[in-house]
């Protein structure tokens, strides 16, 4: 999926559905198909690329993840489109380390202690980091693009942030009263040889 990166930049959609997936991870979290047995995946993520400590632990891990379940046969992942805005269901942004703080403290802007919280770093996989909410309709971000497979396919300056729509909306409407408007991000632009907002 990600080595479809330089085509997003350029405005491009990817298509997915069960027959087009790319990997088997993509395949098995959003098009439920399931390219090897469970013990055999189990054995591939713990012992091949070890990533849990355990076998015991991965399969917790794979039983607690459930995988995305598509209304449609068709999954599109590209640049926002203003007229497919009822069919997202996340954004994510790709950044370098200083938008991405300028977006936790916008994830942060609304929040109260009680809430659930505002921005998230879940394991998983580059495609389920694209969409790693449970609820999607609490205003939450998180952290993505940390699955090491997947980053050789974006630059190495560049995370990504996927957000809930309701995040998103939350962002948009930070005005002159946020801090993105205040000396802490002013200062940090100046530093780094960008004009004020």
């Amino acid at each position: 999926m990600f080595a479809f990166f330089e085509k997003w930049k350029e405005g491009k959609t990817l298509h997915i559905t069960k027959e087009h997936y790319g990997c088997g991870g993509a395949g098995r979290w959003m098009c439920g198909v399931e390219a090897r047995s469970r013990k055999d995946f189990i054995h591939f993520l713990v012992y091949e690329e070890g990533l849990k400590a355990s076998h015991e632990l991965m399969e917790k891990w794979i039983d607690s993840s459930k995988p995305y379940k598509s209304n449609h046969p068709n999954i599109l992942i590209g640049p926002l489109k203003e007229d497919q805005w009822e069919y997202a269901k996340s954004i994510t942004f790709f950044v370098n380390p200083d938008q991405m703080a300028a977006l936790a403290y916008g994830a942060q802007y609304h929040s109260a202690p009680d809430d659930p919280p505002p921005m998230i770093a879940p394991f998983g996989s580059g495609c389920m980091q694209l969409l790693p909410f449970k609820d999607l309709s609490i205003p939450q971000a998180a952290i993505g693009t940390t699955d090491i497979a997947m980053r050789r396919h974006i630059p190495p300056d560049v995370l990504g942030i996927a957000v809930t729509k309701s995040m998103f909306r939350q962002l948009c409407e930070l005005d002159e009263r946020s801090f993105l408007y205040k000396p802490f991000l002013k200062n940090l632009r100046k530093v780094r040889g960008l004009p004020d907002l």
